[in-house]
């Protein structure tokens, strides 16, 4: 195999610094961590932070440095199997539930495997790149960015788990905000056109663009709040099963749910954990951790439905991608604005939380996925969950666009997950 030849400075400079960005970003997320902190792996949901941090490394050597650079030689073949998460064509790995157990290899071991992948990394960088390995190039730095969200909510667990629930973050100060009045957003019906145009990034899921026809509907122009959704609990939506899917009843009564994850109560007044701490819960912020399944049952109690996910692409399709993501590094939903609606009137479509649709989990018409191991990425998990639209106050900006399909099972409360409402324009709401 004869050396690759280089590429020109101007290709190197715009790759090059993205890549050393996206990974610089993931260590200043941990940097508030100590040892202990990386290694805690409070639900099996969820993994340790150090585990995130030698699989996103591990992503880059499995499927760029070991195919595609001459005579890279890994720091320890061992990590191969060690940090595989799910790949089964690329070998045996680890069962999930036993991430946390892994004491060895050690942070400081980690960090040297994350450098030693860094280094190679920019050797391959300085090389002239086909366009489908500079493709997979961007699937590393968009694969890193899902880690680093899952870091912060991951951490947020791990630290709410322990009995002295210690901050992820130094606490700020936040003003409470009257809450902004909830107007009905009208969309015509129509054959529409959703899915990746081709003109950027895009995971393979969200291909091929397709067309669809969307009966009118209306769609909330912000987020359902705290303060709303406490009108739930106090008319005993927790305990109403005429609210329920089947089995949200039973995942609720189960594990005893009456509030969203990390709320308590103490003595008349509702708190809960967030990445600065415990904090009283603010009613003008949006309600976030939350089930596909409390989402769906407050629907049904506020004489709505979730959106579908077509429905929710064709009202974000023109906004620019603008919200409390993660760059603003305060990792908890903010209120709606009243100084700075889009003209639409649509608010908090990107940032703040997750928004479940009642779509389920599936492949666009025409749909193939990728040959080979990174066939595996999405493929295989198109079943059983349910979609989120919009990212989160822990997603990168970068990283999230109109098109992007995220999904879990429909009990998941770990994540950054809430609430937009939407009706028929006939008047079903159903």
């Amino acid at each position: 195999m004869a050396a690759p030849s280089k590429i020109d400075a101007q290709q190197l400079s715009d790759l090059g610094r993205r890549y050393s960005a996206v990974r610089r970003r993931t260590a200043d997320l941990c940097s508030n961590l100590s040892p202990e902190d990386h290694m805690v792996q409070s639900t099996l949901e969820a993994s340790p932070v150090k585990w995130h941090l030698a699989h996103s490394a591990w992503f880059f050597e499995t499927f760029l440095l070991t195919p595609h650079l001459r005579g890279y030689v890994p720091l320890d073949g061992q990590y191969r199997s060690l940090f595989n998460s799910y790949y089964n064509a690329v070998g045996d790995r680890p069962a999930r539930d036993t991430r946390g157990a892994m004491s060895r290899p050690s942070l400081e071991e980690v960090m040297a495997y994350r450098a030693h992948v860094d280094a190679a990394m920019r050797e391959l960088l300085e090389c002239e790149l086909s366009s489908e390995v500079r493709s997979v190039v961007e699937l590393g730095l968009n694969h890193e960015q899902q880690h680093q969200e899952l870091i912060v909510t991951d951490a947020k667990h791990a630290l709410w788990s322990n009995p002295l629930q210690p901050a992820f973050i130094a606490s700020m100060p936040r003003q409470t905000s009257e809450v902004q009045p909830l107007r009905w957003i009208a969309f015509q019906e129509g054959v529409y056109e959703i899915g990746n145009s081709g003109d950027s990034f895009a995971f393979d899921n969200e291909s091929p663009r397709h067309k669809v026809f969307i009966q009118p509907f209306e769609l909330a122009s912000r987020l359902v709040t705290n303060g709303e959704f406490l009108g739930f609990i106090h008319d005993g939506g927790y305990s109403r099963p005429e609210l329920w899917l089947s089995d949200g009843w039973e995942a609720a009564r189960s594990a005893a749910w009456n509030a969203p994850l990390y709320w308590e109560k103490r003595d008349q007044d509702w708190w809960h954990f967030t990445c600065s701490g415990m904090r009283r819960v603010d009613l003008s912020e949006p309600v976030c951790h939350v089930s596909f399944y409390e989402a769906e049952a407050y629907a049904r109690w506020a004489g709505a439905r979730l959106p579908r996910e077509a429905e929710w692409e064709l009202a974000a399709a023109s906004l620019p991608v603008m919200g409390n993501l993660l760059e603003s590094e305060e990792f908890h939903p903010a209120a709606a604005r009243h100084d700075a609606p889009h003209d639409d009137g649509i608010q908090q479509l990107f940032g703040d939380c997750w928004e479940w649709t009642q779509s389920a989990y599936s492949a666009y018409p025409g749909y193939r996925p990728a040959g080979g191991a990174l066939g595996e990425y999405n493929a295989k998990f198109m079943c059983n969950q349910m979609v989120l639209r919009g990212g989160s106050c822990a997603t990168p900006q970068s990283h999230i666009r109109a098109g992007y399909r995220n999904f879990f099972p429909p009990q998941t409360r770990w994540q950054f997950s809430g609430i937009r409402l939407a009706k028929d324009l006939s008047g079903s709401s159903r």
